[in-house]
């Protein structure tokens, strides 16, 4: 059929069109939208994901996980180089609270919290272990810079491939984002989380219970 012979296009086809195409813009803006917002609360995915079924802990209104002291798992083996070049295992500081923090030199999320993970550290020094593990960071230079921009005390294992968070059982409360927190009890098993950055009052909310377990 030639040019010639082809019905005439109704405006009102054309009108749906544009309409059409404003939602479809739309969308993707919002789309967009929320992306970025999910990129304030968590830098990277960690490779590994919560279990379904009976997990036997219990997440508050503020994103920090529990579980209570009979439902708490062990916590994996978490050892390796310190990025001062030092050895390091949780294992070291059994009879103590640990913090787990991990964190990247090039995770705003990861800087935002920091001044609160240190004066939180200073804070519980006799009771609590603060122990980082610097995710992700291909070379040591910019987490060393993070670490003296920040007065970070306590060490951090170098971690650049992530290996260390797949080392927490699927299900329980492993760390999945980069930043996470894990706290683990006086005996070595796994007792809260959050997968988002902390001020310091939700940090000293996770810490302060598991001191008080003596």
């Amino acid at each position: 059929m030639s040019a010639a012979c082809r019905a005439p296009r109704s405006p009102n086809r054309s009108l749906r069109r544009s309409v059409r195409s404003r939602r479809s813009r739309a969308t993707l803006l919002a789309a967009g939208a929320a992306a970025a917002a999910l990129t304030l609360s968590a830098c990277s995915s960690g490779g590994t994901s919560g279990g379904s079924g009976k997990t036997n802990f219990i997440t508050s209104k503020d994103g920090i996980s529990t579980a209570k002291k009979g439902d708490r798992h062990d916590a994996p083996d978490i050892d390796g180089e310190t990025l001062d070049g030092k050895r390091l295992s949780i294992d070291d500081y059994k009879g103590k609270v640990v913090v787990l923090n991990v964190w990247g030199s090039w995770c705003p999320p990861c800087r935002a919290e920091a001044p609160n993970f240190v004066k939180v550290a200073a804070d519980t020094k006799d009771d609590v272990q603060f122990i980082g593990i610097n995710a992700r960071d291909p070379q040591k230079g910019p987490a060393i810079s993070f670490e003296k921009d920040y007065k970070v005390t306590y060490p951090s294992l170098y971690d650049p491939m992530g290996k260390l968070m797949l080392r927490f059982p699927k299900g329980t409360l492993n760390p999945q984002y980069i930043p996470s927190t894990i706290v683990v009890d006086r005996d070595g098993k796994i007792a809260a989380r959050s997968q988002q950055p902390l001020n310091e009052e939700k940090l000293r909310k996770m810490v302060e219970p598991l001191i008080a377990e003596k």
